[in-house]
């Protein structure tokens, strides 16, 4: 009886063992086959999230050129003030000139301008010619 017992003892064993072995063998393959699965499913979404964010990118990398670009320009017009005083007194000197030009072209042509009026001459006496 004992021999029986050790048998069914030793198979209950083996049978334990032969299964363990069948789960550890397939369990990397079946991990394998649901990693395959989720990345399947999520593959799709990622990669448009991936162009999502390179687009954004794009858009963000135009709007820092735009605000770097403009900062330089204000920058720039800030350090022109002494070429805009510069400028404004040469127009200043310019707007001088002009108005000495026109007054004395103005004096000058109304010295050489005949009077529409002629003079008043005194009337000559009846000539007496006989």
């Amino acid at each position: 009886m004992e021999d029986q017992e050790m048998q069914l003892k030793v198979k209950r064993v083996t049978d334990k063992f032969t299964e363990n072995m069948y789960v550890l063998a397939n369990e990397p393959s079946v991990a394998l086959y649901r990693l395959q699965e989720h990345v399947r499913r999520s593959l799709p979404e990622l990669v448009q999230h991936k162009t999502d964010m390179q687009s954004w990118e794009e858009q963000s990398q135009g709007a820092i050129y735009t605000v770097e670009y403009a900062c330089s320009a204000v920058k720039s017009m800030t350090n022109s003030s002494l070429y805009f005083k510069s400028i404004d007194g040469l127009l200043r000197q310019a707007i001088s000139m002009k108005e000495q030009i026109s007054t004395s072209q103005g004096r000058s042509a109304h010295e050489a301008t005949p009077s529409p009026i002629p003079p008043a001459t005194p009337p000559h006496p009846p000539s007496t010619s006989s």
